[in-house]
């Protein structure tokens, strides 16, 4: 049997679909020869490529919701393309030791957790328990701020050093990413309890 493609493709999803291809690219730009970027120029543009990224996360929300595009596939593409380049970057930081091991997996293990809660939770009809909450978006803020600093991993006007700024964010976007597993989880816990018996 064969069975039509039914994948929509508009303007919000086309800047989706720019995020994940970013990945390779921001992952790539490090092994490239010092020849062709020196170590400074790597971070600078793996920094851009990341910051092109995160405007694009909210960019195509709100086009979206302006253009009344919203489609089940953008909603399904958005929040994979969020935590996949939030993911590769950490792994990157993890590899240039510029983030802690506990940092990288707090946060790619919170995702792994909670997505496999919401879809067992949606094919016991209650995903509207675990829909994203504030305490979810101020902890993927926290992420997307953080990460452009510990990239770029240099002293801004003189002053702004990089790389500590940015582990102190890491490690409260690290607290933050707990605190909304905890949330979800305690939400799902009565059917989670339910189910069990």
């Amino acid at each position: 049997m064969v069975y039509p493609l039914a994948m929509p493709f508009n303007l919000p999803i086309a800047l989706t679909w720019l995020r994940v291809a970013a990945i390779p690219l921001l992952v790539a730009v490090f092994y490239l020869p010092n020849s062709w970027l020196s170590p400074l120029e790597k971070n600078i543009v793996a920094t851009v490529i990341f910051v092109f990224a995160a405007l694009t996360d909210w960019l195509d929300g709100f086009l979206a919701r302006r253009m009344k595009q919203e489609s089940a596939f953008g909603q399904f593409l958005d929040p994979v393309a969020d935590k996949l380049i939030v993911a590769a970057s950490l792994l990157v930081l993890l590899n240039m030791d510029r983030v802690q091991v506990w940092v990288a997996l707090i946060i790619i293990g919170r995702e792994i957790t909670i997505s496999a809660l919401r879809e067992w939770m949606a094919l016991l009809g209650a995903g509207k328990s675990v829909a994203v909450h504030l305490v979810g978006k101020l902890k993927t803020t926290a992420q997307l701020i953080a990460i452009p600093f510990l990239l770029l991993n240099d002293i801004l006007f003189g002053w702004l050093d990089c790389a500590r700024l940015g582990t102190w964010l890491i490690w409260i976007a690290s607290f933050l990413t707990l605190w909304s597993m905890f949330y979800y989880l305690k939400k799902a816990l009565p059917q989670l309890i339910d189910k069990a018996q």
